[in-house]
Parts: structure tokens; sequence; C-alpha cells
């Protein structure tokens, strides 16, 4: 922590910024910070010290422990990763307030108030007030934090009267953002949101939200800082209510935003692609044969998963003699049809065999007649009857998720009868000899498929565990038996066991060890970043794991590599999603002018409506052509005269990667950025659509300079 005695400001750099009139109540103010960061660090670390050394205890309580210490750790962490720099600014407010704003809200003893949550309503005119709009503020100051001190500041007085002597900084602080160093994760740019961003992250959770933008203007700063928000805001997404899944391009894209999320204190949200929602997702290959991946895309696919597994749903035609020890009945075809309508709707296959099974029981007890055997013996006999748990077997058998797809590429039958619309033709195109060589285009069926069965292996499980705990409750009921014959006390103790909660005491306590899946879901709210790569199928993904239809999709279709011919709203209403509102960013921040200036004809060329947003700075430094050979000269050139920053080579699968190069292909670029982007030989990225968008991306990545080696189109 910053001691009180030394300045927050280190404005060596701009003299006339450090007079004590500008800063000498930011200081005051600063210190105070500084002690209750201190006060509400040391009283965390008292509080989850006392929680820890609580007894763990067993089951709710156990759970409830263990949260708080996940809450209060959380939050200690959060509070130990910025010291004054967690304040972000100040506002002045038309009566003269001064409102302090921080990544979190922060009070002193006394209960006044020194800074208010970025997300709170009381810190929205910091973000949203523009020179048209004041939302009631006298003058804004934002400031720049380097190791701890302010570096600099920027002032923007509202109104005609100069305050305080302060500078007209309008913008200032933004633009020189801009022009900051790159690294290799995505720079903290919470105090410079800008008004048009802000509305959007703060708009509601109800519905979709479509935040469309071309390259540059902020949409993927909005989509994290927007997740962030509701989770503060909505309290319908807070902690168990299902929270926010966060779903990206790539796994680059994952590690340069790894660190925002985490810096504006929430640590619950959960990242990943679309690749990770499923367990084979991170070996499947791309899928290289264009007509397959159409036909896989086609969300209709992804309804032949279930007649694939009616099936396996089928009741016998034929009815059974059913034997056990007292007598034999008959198990007739309808009877196996009023157990097989016995699970409930929705009840995934594998979970529905022990619904059936058990219906079928109650089914063969009734049949019964006064036998010399009690109702429960019945039932143990029956399940332990071999004929019987073979023909529920045939009949209601346990599927995997990866045999059923699997099955579907193997035997043209199949497929034909569960995808009746393919022509025989498609049929053909998508047989395989290796059914489980997956592809990132059969991921879509395997969630499906999955989603539909169940964990073949949790049912199992679940009717070891039934079964062990029916015989230890037989060997039970014999020792009690046992105990209470033999039981010559006047107040017949042992009689006590006939109890149910006594007896139950007496067996091991049995805990399902039931493996969560960590993206399964259901969430309350999902934020897609570039979705205008999704295909159908895949957005059904997404969909069955947010069942309140509540989305935040944000994407570029002028980037969308194989075509985007449809509004927003037609695209969403078509997979499924009904309540759909617009909002679209047009002002490119992150490219220079001259770069977008080049990029422009290359995008349009190919989609001459393209939507190209139009930048707010210029470099003065033009975009450069070179020959190929003169990549490592450039490379080296750049990281003598720069100190810090990143560059990245695009489209030379041979370039070896360095600390401060990256070496991407133009797939895996999207939403990330760079100082100098170096494109080689664009004119291979391909042909089409795909071609150009994939150019148009990878000139839009750079900050600073872009070089074009071999040629452009």
């Amino acid at each position: 922590m910053t001691p009180a005695t030394t300045s927050a400001f280190d404005l060596h750099d701009h003299p006339a910024k450090a007079a004590p009139a500008l800063v000498a109540d930011d200081e005051a103010h600063f210190a105070a910070i500084g002690a209750s960061l201190q006060r509400a660090v040391a009283e965390l670390e008292d509080r989850l010290a006392d929680v820890r050394r609580q007894p763990g205890g067993t089951g709710q309580e156990a759970m409830d422990r263990d949260l708080e210490v996940h809450r209060l750790g959380a939050r200690l962490e959060a509070l130990r990763r910025y010291r004054l720099d967690l304040c972000l600014g100040r506002m002045v407010l038309a009566d003269g307030e001064t409102v302090y704003v921080g990544r979190f809200g922060l009070t002193d003893p006394d209960g006044r108030r020194l800074l208010v949550d970025w997300r709170s309503p009381a810190a929205e005119p910091f973000f949203g007030a523009t020179h048209a709009h004041p939302m009631g503020l006298a003058s804004r100051r934002r400031y720049r934090w380097t190791n701890g001190r302010v570096t600099d500041y920027w002032d923007e007085v509202f109104g005609h009267d100069v305050v305080d002597g302060a500078t007209l900084d309008a913008q200032s602080a933004f633009v020189a953002s801009l022009g900051s160093r790159r690294s290799a994760q995505m720079r903290d740019v919470l105090a410079t949101i800008q008004a048009d961003q802000d509305a959007i992250i703060r708009a509601g959770s109800r519905g979709a939200l479509v935040v469309d933008g071309g390259p540059g203007t902020g949409k993927t700063v909005v989509a994290l800082h927007r997740a962030a928000y509701l989770l503060y805001a909505d309290p319908r997404l807070g902690d168990g209510r299902g929270g926010v899944l966060f779903v990206g391009p790539h796994e680059p894209y994952l590690a340069y935003v790894a660190d925002v999320l985490p810096s504006l204190g929430e640590e619950g949200v959960r990242t990943c692609t679309v690749r990770d929602l499923v367990a084979e997702g991170r070996a499947a290959r791309e899928e290289s044969d264009p007509v397959v991946a159409r036909l896989k895309a086609d969300a209709r696919m992804v309804d032949a998963v279930e007649p694939a597994v009616r099936v396996y749903e089928e009741a016998p035609t034929e009815g059974m003699v059913v034997e056990t020890d007292w007598s034999d009945v008959w198990l007739s075809a309808g009877d196996w049809a009023e157990a097989f309508g016995a699970p409930d709707p929705g009840t995934p296959h594998n979970e529905a065999r022990d619904q059936v099974w058990e219906a079928l029981v109650d089914i063969l007890v009734d049949k019964h007649e006064a036998i010399e055997a009690t109702e429960e013996q019945l039932r143990r006999s029956l399940r332990r009857n071999g004929d019987l748990v073979d023909a529920v077997t045939r009949a209601w058998p346990l599927l995997e998720a990866a045999d059923l797809v699997g099955d579907l590429w193997e035997v043209p039958a199949y497929l034909r009868h569960c995808a009746p619309w393919l022509d025989p033709e498609e049929v053909r195109a998508l047989r395989r000899t290796g059914p489980q060589a997956w592809t990132t285009a059969d991921l879509p069926l395997l969630d499906a498929a999955r989603a539909r069965l169940g964990d073949p292996e949790a049912a199992r499980t679940r009717r070891r565990q039934e079964a062990a705990a029916a015989r230890e409750k037989e060997e039970m009921d014999r020792v009690v038996d046992h105990l209470v014959s033999a039981d010559d006390s006047d107040m017949m103790v042992m009689s006590m066991l006939r109890g149910a909660d006594l007896r139950g005491a007496l067996a091991a306590d049995e805990q399902e060890a039931a493996a969560s899946d960590r993206y399964a879901g259901p969430f309350a709210h999902v934020v897609v970043d570039e979705a205008q790569e999704l295909t159908d199928a895949e957005w059904q993904m997404l969909l069955r794991r947010c069942p309140s239809r509540s989305f935040t999709v944000v994407g570029d279709r002028a980037q969308a590599r194989h075509g985007f011919a449809e509004t927003w709203a037609e695209r969403l209403e078509r997979i499924g999603l009904h309540d759909v509102d617009l909002a679209s960013l047009t002002l490119n921040y992150r490219t220079p002018a001259e770069v977008m200036e080049a990029a422009a004809p290359v995008i349009r060329a190919a989609l001459p409506d393209a939507n190209v947003p139009t930048s707010v700075r210029s470099t003065g430094i033009p975009v450069e052509h070179a020959d190929r050979a003169d990549l490592a000269r450039i490379l080296a050139d750049w990281e003598a005269a720069h100190a810090e920053g990143v560059a990245c080579v695009v489209g030379d699968p041979t370039f070896e990667a360095t600390s401060r190069v990256r070496s991407l292909s133009p797939e895996h670029v999207k939403g990330l950025e760079f100082d100098l982007v170096v494109l080689v030989a664009p004119d291979r990225f391909g042909d089409g659509i795909e071609g150009a968008v994939d150019r148009y991306v990878a000139m839009t990545r750079a900050t600073e300079r872009l070089v074009v080696l071999g040629g452009a189109r």
C-alpha cells in the first residue's frame, strides 16, 4: 500500500498538472482510500481465518462453510490486486458534490462513501456523460495509473465555464490509451469506456441483445464488461441462479482476455470455446469436406438425435414368463408398453431406464397373488431375475453418445431413418469408415446425444449403489432380528433398532460420486463473442444451456468467414431466439485510419455492403509492402525501436513465435490486437468470402503499423 506520506501522483512528465490546487483534494481522498483498503484487507483476513478454523461439519453446513470461504477469499484476492489504483476517476456534480468511481465500492469506518462501484447507478454518468448529454456533471477526471501512482490525468468540463483551472481534455484520456503498447493480455480499459459502449454494457438482460460492430469498435470490451455488470446489477443471474457463461472463438482469444473479468472482481464467470462444451472437442479436427460441414451445420442434424434414440426405446411386441421363488407370472406386450410409458417427459434415456425397470417390477408385484413372501422380498427376487434383467437390457439398453452418433455415420439405413430429408448422395457423403474420428462438425450432435441420453456410467453406478444398499439392508434386517430375539432386557432396548431412523444410522453414509460438467449449465445468461461464426447446429448447444434465452450476442456480419446473408434478427429467429434487440457500434477505436483505408476495399470487394467502421485516430504511418525475404529485418528493426509492445506474423506457419512476436493463422487472430501486424502472402489466404474475410480481419488487428509481404489482393 502506498504510504500516506508519499504522493499518489508522479507527474514529472506533466508538471503543469502537478499544481497543488489541481491535485490536493485527490491526495487527501487517496489517503483515505489507502487507509480504508488496509482496514478492509485486515478485516477480511481475520474473518477468513475464523471461518477456516470452524469445524467442517457435514451436508449443508459444510457446503455453507465452503461457500463462505470462497466468497471471502475471492473478495480478499480482488482487494489485493490493487492499491490506490482501485480508483478510476472522479466526477464533480452540478451541485458541487465530488464522487470518486472505483472498481469496487469502498467506505470508511464512519460509513462515508469513498468509492462507488463502477457498475452502480451512481457511477453511470462517469461513463455515459457527453457534452450533448452531461447527465448532471460539471466535470470529469480520469486517471492513468503506473505502478500504483497517477502518471497522468485528463479533465473534461461540461458546460461553458472552466472549473478550478482544469484543462479541457475532452476524449484525450481515451485517445491516449489507444496509442499505448499492447501486451500478451488485453489491457485494462475500464477507466476509458465510452458512452456508446457503456449504454450497451448497462442494457437489461431479458431476451437477446445483439452487439454489432466492425473491427476495433470495442465489441469484446463491451462483452466482458457486460458480463461483470450483469452479475452485479441483475439479481436473477447471481449465485445459485445459474451465473454467466462467456463463449469466445478460440484458445488464443481466451488467453488474451483471461485477466479482464478477475480485474473487475468477477471470478465466477465461466469462459470457454464451443469446443470446450463437449469432451471430444479438444481432439476434434476441423472438418475439411465442405459438403459434410454444410450438412452437419444444419440444425436438423441435431434433431436427428431424437429418432436415433427412439429406436432403442421401442417396447417388445412379445410377452414372457417371469419366474420367482414363489410363482410364475406372465409379462404381456401391453405390460411392456405400460412400463415404457412410465418415464417422465424429458428424462434422459439412461436415467429413464431405471423408471422403466421400477414400473415393470410394480406391474409384476401387482400380478402376484397371495404368496408366502413380503412385497419387499418379492421385489428383491425380481431384481435378481437374470432373464428379466437381460430382457430389459435388450429392450432399453444403456447408450453412449459416441456410439450413437458414430452409428449414424457408419450405418446408412440408420441415418436414412433418422434424417429422412437427406438424399442418397448426401447419405453417401456423410458415411465414413472411422465413425468416431471426430471433427468439429460432429460436436453439436455429440452434445445433443449426451444431453438426450444422460451419463450411462452414472446410471450404472447408481444401480450398483442401490444393489449394494439392498444387500446391506437385507443383512441388517437379519442382524436386527437376531439382536431383538436375543434381547432379554426389561426395556427391550434392542427393539429400538426396528425404528427406521436408528436402523438407517447403522448403515454406511453413502455419498454419490457424480462429477459435474463445468459447462453443462443451465446458465442464467450466455455471452457469445464472434457469434457470426456459429453454425445453426452450434447455436443449439448454447440454447440448450440457457433455458431463459438471455443472451448477449457479439459479432460482425462482415467478419463471417462463411458468409452471413441474413440480418441478425433473421438469423437468431431461425435458430430459436425471438426476443432480439440490436445495438450498433460504428467507431473504430483500435485500427488507425491508414490501415482501414487499405482494409476497406478488401472486404467490400466481396461484401459491398460491409459495415466498415470509421477510425477515430491516425498514426501517420502508411501501410507498407515488402518482400517475404524482408520479414526477419522488419521484425528486428521493430524490436530494436520498441522496448515494449507485441507483434504478430499472420499466415506463415513456418515462423517460430518469440516472447514478443506471435505466429498465428488468419482464423486465430480474430478478437486480438497487436502493435505491428505482418501479413505473409495474404493472396494465399483463399478465395471468395472466406479469403476476403481472413485478409480483412488480419489487417485490422494492427493498432499502429501494418506490413504486407508478398503482395495483397
